[in-house]
């Protein structure tokens, strides 16, 4: 059950206020080389547990939509408002601790009508993806953005003649050694993985195993092992692809489990996502976090049971996504460890 007292926070802010410091000289190295850094690098300390304690942070600007992507070591946390329904856009933040009102920072691809940031790392580095559009039933052309922060906005489309119509890319997470990941859909429909270099404008195309028609890459640590979901054999599975070429399949094992999903992953291979239970109107949506010590574990807000998706982790094993509440609205949610 969760734990509703308030988290002494006081350790972890002299550990963040002391790789601040580190930082600002780590992003002109990772800059000039692109390199991948060691997991140790920045790592924290991340504690199995399926305790936590629930925050739920909506920009008030629209309380009715907000999704939470990702989350560093220093509690700024990736996220949106708003829908994407005509009339309805997405509207990109940053959010800063301690998460009152005035803590929510625009973030928005200039001269765009919709923007997500969907990732961040530790560098003050954020990706995700942004569209001139907001038509009807959501159709939009979709295109990648990074952007370091107090340097322009930067453009990110994979080099296919093989988009779809209208094209879509998307970044959806990045590393300290200044690799992102995403997704482009060919003409078909389908999606497919790829890697992008910040530091030299690199792509790489991320290949899997077995009969896989559509893939996508959701997050990215910093030894480059990267999670993500992908669909086999015409069923969604999750993903960790370590950077060695080991492939791990993740599959939710709790009964009547009918796709698995992986949104993000830390340093210690913490995987997070969602797993979905049933079909149709009667499907129920859960959050996941799955370690290689432990397996699965579901975490479910308690104000969204059935109704919970988990999109970011960090090294102290923070969580951020969303769930849907009674009322029908989309929530942001911040879980702690209580441990």
């Amino acid at each position: 059950m969760p734990i509703k007292s308030p988290v002494n926070r006081s350790h972890r802010g002299s550990e963040r206020r002391g790789r601040r410091r580190a930082r600002a000289l780590l992003v002109t190295a990772a800059l000039a080389s692109g390199a991948v850094l060691g997991a140790g690098a920045l790592a924290g300390s991340a504690a199995a547990s399926s305790s936590y304690h629930f925050l739920t942070l909506n920009n008030n600007t629209d309380p009715t939509f907000n999704q939470l992507l990702g989350i560093n070591l220093d509690g700024v946390i990736a996220g949106y408002f708003g829908s994407g329904a005509q009339g309805h856009p997405n509207k990109g933040y940053l959010l800063y601790p301690p998460y009152g009102q005035s803590s929510y920072v625009n973030e928005n691809f200039p001269g765009s009508v919709q923007t997500q940031v969907t990732g961040l790392n530790n560098l003050g580095v954020s990706v995700g993806f942004y569209s001139r559009q907001n038509n009807a039933n959501n159709v939009n052309e979709n295109d990648a953005f990074y952007v370091i922060r107090n340097h322009p906005f930067h453009t990110v489309r994979f080099p296919t003649n093989n988009n779809s119509n209208p094209p879509v890319n998307q970044l959806l997470g990045v590393n300290d050694g200044l690799i992102a990941v995403g997704f482009y859909t060919d003409s078909a429909g389908n999606s497919h993985a790829y890697r992008y270099n910040i530091g030299n404008h690199r792509f790489h195309a991320i290949k899997l195993p077995g009969k896989v028609t559509s893939s996508t890459a959701t997050g990215i640590n910093n030894r480059g092992d990267i999670a993500g979901f992908a669909i086999v054999d015409g069923v969604t599975e999750a993903f960790l692809l370590r950077s060695n070429g080991h492939f791990k399949a993740l599959k939710d094992p709790a009964p009547g489990t009918t796709a698995t999903n992986a949104f993000g992953v830390n340093n210690q291979d913490e995987v997070v996502g969602s797993y979905t239970v049933g079909t149709g109107s009667a499907a129920l949506t859960h959050g996941f976090t799955w370690t290689p010590q432990h397996g699965f574990t579901t975490v479910d807000d308690p104000n969204g049971i059935g109704a919970t998706t988990i999109n970011g982790v960090n090294d102290f094993g923070e969580l951020v996504g969303f769930y849907t509440d009674g009322a029908g609205n989309t929530d942001g949610m911040l879980a702690t460890p209580t441990s």
